[in-house]
């Protein structure tokens, strides 16, 4: 129980006793800087229910806390707030039970499971900025569910079929001359990749000589005769063409390998894979079944549709007049098989703003079938990633690269590194893990800092800064803190319960308090920005307790030992909180 549940029974009872009132809500609120206290206790809504004034309500109450609860120490009251002053022997008592604990903030699993789907790429190209965004979000939040006590899957779609694959076979097929990953030396998504690109310019050519012929642009690009090409390509695979499939196999083949090694520079796993290849037929049943219920209806063309506007939506349709599913269709159906798959009582959809409306059906459309864990459906919706240089399009070959941008980090995380010399004494190896470290952490913590549905433009530069609210601060601090610990060769172990407090140190164990509560606010928001964020506050906390006390200096032994304990307890809950970001902290810096 935490001390505004404890207090509020005090409270309560106060008031029951005092004024013979049954109070309905206690409300409590930080203390103000310029005030002594460690809480404050809002009277005024009280006053509905209990006839005095504010500043006697606040006396009288604070009179009788102070007679009941041996942890408090004093009380001052301000108008209508009773800040209220906690003793020592509380704090010591919470920092005796956590400080030892590098399970502190998390909660043990529980009944309730969870799917988190991200990342969900294309076979036809490899990932790219807003991918990044998109897989540092979702592995963020499928962590902080599991912290927060949920049984937790992680999952991705990949969008195996479609014409937009054939374009790259097909342009494989024509100017690849037979070229793999080995024999050019690129990994496999990136070949395929080229070869999207390829057909593009091939194809705009092919539009350009066909308007130069007398065609309007539009007949120009339906008749072109590259996407006629892919369009035969495309039935030849949905009708289980040998050749056609077997290129596709071994196409997608290469560019899921590409995918592997980048998601292992990024440090983000998956459960399981979902194949649109596998899930494109999945929903139609359930459309048949939702005619029978009435929840969807059928035109005179006979595509199925649901009516959405009492919902403030529109008509959708979730089946073509051929008797072809839609995008809608597949995620329909797809939701139904995760569930039977994993018995999840929810799902996380990681996915960019631009389909926010999808997202809107989808949930309202599987709520209507009568699917009760429709209920526990999220979009994790997010804004583009922008870099100075501008938008992506990845059509035409100008895309930012995932795997360019984390080689461009670690670079830039050596240059900074070797200009400011904090590396002496390392070996080669050594130092090539501490960049690739630092320039991670900076990438990620500056992507996840922000509230994930703002648009971010990024900075690499500014992201590896070891000054402010950036990833290598945190980890800066984080290293020094070991320093300490590592110089701190005595026994430090012993519980320490009489001990006086100064403000620096009451001020950072507040702040470890925090830890947990952040947590669970994180997990209900879909937030990894509360984590970030909370990891800064408290680094900067435990800076300025380290500029403005001395923790080995002392002669004080109990004080010495105390306070390298708290620098322990920091650098735990650090060292937790960056691990549910996907961020590794170095022992040396």
């Amino acid at each position: 129980m935490n001390v505004q549940e404890t207090l509020s029974g005090q409270v309560k009872d106060a008031v029951r006793n005092i004024y013979e009132v049954e109070l309905e809500n206690v409300e409590f609120q930080a203390t103000r800087k310029d005030f002594e206290g460690d809480i404050t206790l809002v009277t005024f809504p009280m006053l509905r229910q209990v006839k005095s004034n504010p500043v006697k309500l606040g006396e009288s109450i604070g009179e009788y806390l102070v007679q009941h609860n041996p942890e408090i120490e004093k009380f001052n009251v301000v108008q209508g707030f009773l800040n209220i002053v906690l003793a020592d022997s509380y704090y010591l008592d919470f920092f005796g039970r956590i400080k030892d604990n590098t399970h502190f903030g998390k909660q043990p699993q529980g009944d309730q499971s969870i799917m988190v789907e991200y990342s969900s790429p294309n076979t036809n190209k490899p990932l790219h900025l807003g991918h990044i965004r998109n897989n540092l979000l979702g592995y963020s939040v499928a962590e902080i569910l599991k912290a927060a006590g949920y049984k937790v899957f992680k999952t991705q779609i990949i969008n195996d079929r479609g014409i937009h694959i054939c374009k790259s076979m097909l342009a494989w097929q024509k100017f690849g001359h037979g070229e793999t990953p080995e024999t050019s030396g690129l990994k496999g998504d990136k070949l395929v990749g080229d070869f999207y690109v390829k057909f593009d310019k091939a194809y705009k050519e092919e539009i350009s000589y066909l308007v130069a012929q007398g065609k309007t642009e539009d007949e120009a690009k339906a008749q072109a005769p590259l996407l006629l090409e892919a369009q035969e390509m495309l039935r030849k695979w949905e009708a289980g063409d040998e050749e056609v499939v077997n290129l596709w196999k071994t196409m997608n083949k290469w560019v899921y390998d590409g995918f592997e090694e980048t998601y292992r520079k990024l440090g983000v796993d998956f459960d399981k894979n979902y194949y649109e290849s596998e899930t494109y037929l999945l929903g139609k049943s359930v459309v048949a079944e939702g005619l029978e219920k009435g929840v969807f209806y059928r035109k005179d063309d006979g595509s199925v549709w649901i009516d959405l506007t009492d919902e403030g939506l529109d008509e959708k349709i979730v089946l073509r007049s051929d008797g072809t599913a839609v995008y809608m269709t597949q995620d329909i159906g797809t939701a139904i098989q995760r569930v039977q798959d994993f018995s999840i009582n929810g799902m996380v959809y990681t996915v960019g703003n631009e389909q926010d409306y999808h997202f809107k059906v989808l949930f309202l459309i599987l709520k209507k079938l009568g699917y009760e864990w429709a209920q526990h459906l999220y979009h994790l919706s997010y804004g583009m990633v922008d870099l100075p240089s501008g938008k992506m399009k990845s059509r035409e070959g100008t895309v930012v690269d995932a795997d360019d941008l984390i080689e461009e980090m670690v670079a830039t995380a050596k240059e900074i590194s070797e200009e400011l010399g904090k590396l002496d004494g390392y070996s080669e190896e050594e130092k090539k893990e501490l960049y690739r470290m630092i320039g991670m952490g900076a990438l990620k913590y500056y992507i996840l800092k922000v509230d994930p549905r703002k648009r971010i433009l990024f900075n690499p530069e500014e992201s590896v800064d070891f000054q402010g609210n950036t990833g290598p601060f945190i980890q800066y601090t984080y290293a020094r803190i070991q320093s300490i610990l590592r110089k701190a060769n005595f026994d430090h172990t012993e519980v320490i319960t009489d001990y006086s407090l100064n403000d620096k140190e009451k001020q950072l164990i507040k702040q470890l308090q925090l830890y947990p509560e952040t947590v669970q606010l994180a997990a209900e928001s879909h937030s990894p920005a509360l984590i970030a964020n909370y990891a800064y506050d408290l680094v900067k906390e435990f800076n300025s307790f380290y500029q403005n006390v001395t923790i080995l200096g002392t002669e004080n032994e109990t004080e010495k030992k105390f306070r390298v304990q708290l620098s322990q307890a920091v650098s735990n809950v650090i060292r937790s909180s960056f691990g549910l970001l996907g961020i590794s902290v170095p022992e040396r810096m």
